[in-house]
């Protein structure tokens, strides 16, 4: 096969294209020949065999600039380099193992991202006909408070498991709740800025509010503004409660 084999043949010979025979040449994998009397190149065998040479080599991940190097390297370096990119790969592996197990972590959803007392304590809002959305806010408000303060969160999330126990303050939360797609104008916003003001009175321990700092708080109340123009006005009322 020396000297016979046109850059077409070559590349279906060994099975690439013959783009890449044109770019192995470019990056000096691959020496050209010259070309023949007719303008065409004709490879020999030698150009078959470092065609295969590269084509495994890349296959099983070497990188180009590796490649190189192998085609040239004494068998003992031939070794040597492939146990070498051998270990790089069985790293890669393991990354992305851990990647893979990252991502199976997500099927885990909220367990993901916080301990299982306020996983718990979000499925007791959901069992109290809280919607979705208002669970979503509390995850999302737990989720900072968990990564800021993860010593404070448990006697948080006891304290808030105390108050459901309470009937009446289960009807106040879900009625809070449904009270995000109200009108600002309603009237029930003012006896329900009355419920909340009579409980914010009547608190004696140490709140999450009171520990946060102002940053935090606003971070926290964000979707407030973004999200209900009824609990802005419903905040607003419960302040004019508790300051007059």
């Amino acid at each position: 096969m020396d000297g016979v084999l046109t850059i077409k043949r070559l590349a279906e010979y060994v099975g690439v294209t013959v783009r890449a025979v044109r770019h192995y040449h470019q990056t000096g994998l691959l020496p050209e020949p010259e070309r023949d009397a007719s303008g065409y190149r004709r490879y020999p065998a030698q150009a078959v065999i470092d065609l295969i040479r590269i084509k495994t080599l890349t296959a099983a991940g070497v990188p180009l600039t590796r490649v190189h190097e192998l085609i040239k390297a004494t068998p003992e370096e031939f070794s040597r380099a492939i146990d070498e990119i051998g270990q790089g790969l069985t790293r890669q592996i393991e990354e992305l193992e851990q990647r893979k197990l990252g991502v199976a972590a997500l099927q885990a959803g909220e367990g993901m991202f916080l301990p299982a007392e306020i996983t718990d304590y979000l499925d007791r809002l959901r069992a109290m006909g809280v919607s979705e959305r208002g669970v979503h806010f509390e995850r999302d408000g737990w989720i900072v408070l968990a990564a800021a303060y993860p010593d404070q969160v448990p006697k948080w999330i006891a304290q808030k498991n105390e108050q459901l126990a309470d009937p009446d303050f289960r009807q106040f939360y879900v009625t809070y709740d449904q009270a995000h797609d109200w009108d600002p104008r309603d009237p029930r916003l003012e006896g329900l800025a009355d419920v909340m003001a009579a409980r914010l009175q009547q608190e004696a321990t140490e709140t999450v509010h009171e520990v946060l700092s102002a940053d935090e708080k606003a971070l926290l109340g964000a979707h407030v503004r973004d999200y209900s123009p009824a609990w802005l006005r419903l905040a607003e009322l419960v302040r004019q409660r508790t300051t007059s």
